[in-house]
């Protein structure tokens, strides 16, 4: 009878009881321990069992994949930009981060169940990747200065005229370059290796402020990750959302609730449907949002950027594989494994912090140097198309050529087919159960508005598609339709699942609603710009640092 007793059992938030002889104990959970309650699930309901076993069939995903990709220079520059700032492009990536990673242990084309894969991030927008699991844990310490409040930074490499500047580039370890952070992903490219560094600044700055509030010492860590984080959310739901999400979508999904993804408990009991989620509860993670409808990002990227008054169309280019290049994870730094000083970027090239920030002219960009992300459409930049291999751990599957591994287009539709993720029909059928949704017709589908030809495929091919859409590709499909913003079966998914996200965070604007900021501007705003003003001390110096 002793073997079914249990020794040990974990507490969210708690850590790991264990019970030894006399009495009951409790230790710091290990990191597999923290990760063990995080979990992914299906939205869509599937159709029909799991195959057998054996790879997948990537014939057709490396036939669409490359004609998501243009293949000349011309063909790029055609594709249309967007009203968006570019900066909001990685402050998805960042978002995408903060959600989802998924850590299974499979190859490249190999099926994998639900139930087997490994979610490696709180699938709550609290900021996980920020904060780590804590300044007391033994996984996130490093990430933290000796007071156990602040967030480190590190120190750039001087070249040239420019000295050393501290605070402007991730802390890192010395020799190494390895970022010290809890999420090495956000050292993928200097882009949102910055956005995160500009996190890290936002808390110290808050911290700043509660300790010249009068905030006791032992409250510190916690009133200013509370505050941080429903910041953040702010931005997101008021300000990054709005953007790329059909606005009449998230206005219904925040004010009467979620119809679709962990609908909350019906207290009349109407409905079979309702699930079981608890609004305090901690969300699980459906991969048709983190393998389809959030990976919208991909095509919002650019080849080249407006970077600083060094790195830009006027001088040498800041190409997007030079952004990888000076990060730690997809490429190299300098010799001595620091961000040189001349990479700082310019933020007031990448977020509007004169218009949307209402800053005075000092904050506004040098004529034609905002940037401006690419339309959300089914067409990629041609860099992703020859991702460098550090950006997916440098390993490369047996039996599919090395070339097209490197397309991203086309990890992401095998990653799909790898769990049988619902295909774009099938989605909008489900949905026309419990919401009013027009699914794109086959022509739709094949034809698009200005993105990618499907005309060279094979008719069969082409037939295929139209029946049989990827998921990924019909939720491109439908915001290059409507003018580059999600709607339909991509804005709902984003919508519920973002709503989910921000209730189940144990600090939350969705379950207190009459919250608002405290750094509201006087127009009575708070955008992502405003938190880069206060995150740089609204010093226009700091926030252009490469004069």
């Amino acid at each position: 009878m002793n073997r079914h007793q249990r020794s040990d059992y974990y507490l969210s938030d708690e850590g790991t009881i264990y019970q030894p002889d006399a009495g009951a104990s409790r230790r710091q959970p290990s990191t597999w321990e923290e990760l063990r309650h995080f979990r992914f699930s299906r939205l869509v309901p599937q159709e029909g069992p799991d195959p057998a076993g054996g790879p997948v069939d990537t014939s057709l995903a490396e036939r669409l994949a490359a004609a998501m990709v243009p293949h000349s220079q011309d063909e790029q520059d055609e594709q249309p930009d967007s009203a968006i700032p570019a900066g909001y492009t990685y402050l998805g990536q960042f978002v995408d981060h903060d959600l989802t990673k998924d850590v299974t242990d499979r190859t490249l084309g190999e099926r994998v169940t639900v139930e087997q894969l490994m979610q490696g991030r709180s699938p709550a927008l609290d900021l996980d990747s920020l904060y780590g699991f804590g300044p007391g844990h033994p996984d996130s310490a490093a990430c933290y200065e000796p007071d156990g409040v602040r967030l480190r930074t590190g120190r750039t490499a001087g070249v040239g005229d420019l000295s050393e500047f501290d605070g402007f580039d991730l802390a890192r370890v010395r020799g190494s370059g390895e970022p010290l952070i809890p999420d090495p992903r956000n050292d993928e490219n200097l882009a949102v290796a910055q956005i995160h560094l500009a996190f890290v600044r936002f808390h110290n700055r808050i911290v700043d402020d509660l300790v010249s509030q009068g905030t006791p010492s032992a409250l510190l860590f916690d009133k200013a990750r509370e505050r941080v984080v429903l910041h953040y959310q702010w931005v997101l739901r008021h300000d990054y959302l709005p953007r790329i999400v059909d606005p009449a979508i998230l206005d219904e999904v925040f004010t009467h609730g979620r119809q679709l993804f962990e609908v909350p408990i019906d207290p009349y009991g109407n409905g079979s449907r309702y699930a079981t989620a608890v609004p305090g509860r901690l969300p699980t993670m459906p991969i048709e949002f983190s393998i389809a409808a959030f990976r919208i990002g991909h095509s919002m990227v650019r080849d080249g950027y407006e970077w600083n008054s060094v790195f830009n169309q006027d001088g040498t280019p800041a190409t997007l594989d030079r952004l990888f290049t000076f990060s730690g994870t997809g490429g190299e730094l300098n010799g001595d494994n620091r961000l040189p000083s001349n990479w700082i970027p310019d933020w007031r090239r990448l977020f509007d912090l004169a218009g949307d920030g209402e800053a005075g002219p000092a904050f506004a960009p040098p004529a034609g140097g905002l940037n401006r992300a690419k339309r959300i459409d089914t067409l990629l930049g041609r860099f992703l198309g020859q991702l460098p291999p550090g950006t997916f751990g440098g390993g490369l599957a047996d039996g599919i050529p090395a070339r097209i591994q490197r397309n991203l287009a086309f990890r992401n539709l095998v990653r799909a087919d790898m769990v049988r993720l619902a295909t774009g029909q099938q989605a909008a059928r489900f949905m026309q159960q419990y919401t009013k949704l027009s699914p794109l017709s086959a022509r739709d589908i094949l034809d698009g508005e200005r993105g990618a030809d499907l005309s060279g495929l094979s008719g069969d091919d082409r037939s295929r598609i139209a029946d049989h859409t990827p998921l990924w590709f019909y939720v491109l499909r439908e915001a290059e339709i409507n003018g580059g913003v999600l709607t339909g079966v991509g804005g709902r998914i984003v919508a519920e699942v973002m709503h989910r996200a921000m209730e189940g965070s144990r600090h939350s604007i969705v379950r207190r609603p009459g919250w608002r900021p405290d750094l509201l501007s006087p127009g009575g705003r708070f955008t992502m710009a405003h938190l880069l003003l206060h995150a740089f001390d609204h010093d226009p110096v700091l926030l252009n640092r490469v004069q």
